[in-house]
C-alpha cells in the first residue's frame, strides 16, 4: 500500500485525471438511472453484498489475464473480468457496474500492484465502463431479452471504438511518459506483431481495436448464456 501511495504522489496530474473521469462516469450512470421506467427494489445491504461478490469474482478473472501475442504486444492482455461486471449491472443497474469496475481495480492493485504505472489499470476501468455502461443503460431502459442483445452490441461497438480512441489520444502517450518507454518503442513492438503498424493510429486500429472487439464479443456471448443460470444462486432472483 505504501508503494502504491508513493507512485500515486509522483504522478499527481494523472491521478487527478483518473478522479475526474471516475466521477464523471459515476455521475453519468446515476443520471441515466433516473429515466428508467422500472427500477429494481433492492435493500442497500443486499446491493453492497452483490457488488462485493461480483467485484471479487471480477478481480480473480482480471488477475488471470493473458497476452495474445498474435494480436498485440505483451503488455496488452486479455481478461474476462467484465463478465461479472455486466451480470451485476444487468441486475442492479449501470451505477452498480461502475462501482464493480472500481472495486475490481482497487482489489487488483492491493493484491498484485501495478506493472504499468497505473495506466493499464486506469485503461481497464475506463474501457470496461465504455462496454458496461451502454449495455446496461440500454437494457434497463427497455428490459427485454431483445434489448439485452442490442445493449451488448452497443457496448461492443463502444468498447471497440471509444476504448480504442481513448488509447490513441491519452493512454498510449501517458503510458510512454509514466512508464518511461518511448512511444516509438511501443509502435515498434506493435510492428513486430503486425508489419502494417507504423504509427499510433495504425497501432490502435490493428492491435488495440481487435483485442477490444474479441474481448467484448466473448463477454457478450457469455453474459447471454449465463445470466439466467446465475441469477438465482448469485442474486437470489
Amino acid at each position: 500500500m505504501t508503494k502504491l501511495l508513493t507512485q500515486a504522489k509522483e504522478n499527481l496530474s494523472f491521478v487527478l485525471m483518473c478522479i475526474v473521469i471516475v466521477a464523471a462516469l459515476s455521475l453519468l450512470s446515476k443520471f441515466a438511472e433516473k429515466f428508467f421506467p422500472q427500477k429494481r427494489s433492492v435493500s442497500p445491504a443486499r446491493r453492497i453484498t452483490i457488488i462485493a461478490i461480483c467485484s471479487a469474482i471480477a478481480t480473480v478473472l482480471h488477475i488471470m489475464d493473458f497476452p495474445l501475442l498474435f494480436i498485440a504486444p505483451e503488455f496488452y492482455k486479455l481478461d474476462f473480468s467484465e463478465l461479472p461486471v455486466l451480470l451485476c449491472g444487468f441486475f442492479l443497474g449501470p451505477s452498480a457496474s461502475v462501482a464493480c469496475e472500481g472495486v475490481k481495480i482497487f482489489l487488483k492493485l492491493l493484491l498484485k500492484g501495478t506493472s504499468t504505472a497505473f495506466v493499464g489499470d486506469f485503461a481497464n476501468f475506463v474501457v470496461g465502463c465504455s462496454f458496461a455502461l451502454p449495455a446496461t443503460i440500454w437494457y434497463h431502459a427497455h428490459k427485454s431479452k431483445h434489448s439485452a442483445i442490442i445493449g451488448l452490441i452497443l457496448g461492443t461497438l463502444s468498447m471497440s471504438i471509444l476504448g480504442s480512441a481513448f488509447n490513441a489520444v491519452y493512454l498510449l502517450p501517458k503510458f510512454a511518459e509514466l512508464y518511461g518507454m518511448p512511444l516509438d518503442t511501443i509502435i515498434a513492438l506493435g510492428a513486430q506483431v503486425n508489419g502494417a503498424v507504423s504509427n499510433v493510429s495504425t497501432f490502435v486500429m490493428i492491435c488495440v481495436a481487435p483485442l477490444n472487439l474479441l474481448k467484448s464479443s466473448v463477454v457478450s456471448v457469455l453474459t447471454m448464456l449465463l445470466y439466467k443460470r446465475v441469477a438465482r444462486p448469485l442474486f437470489g432472483k
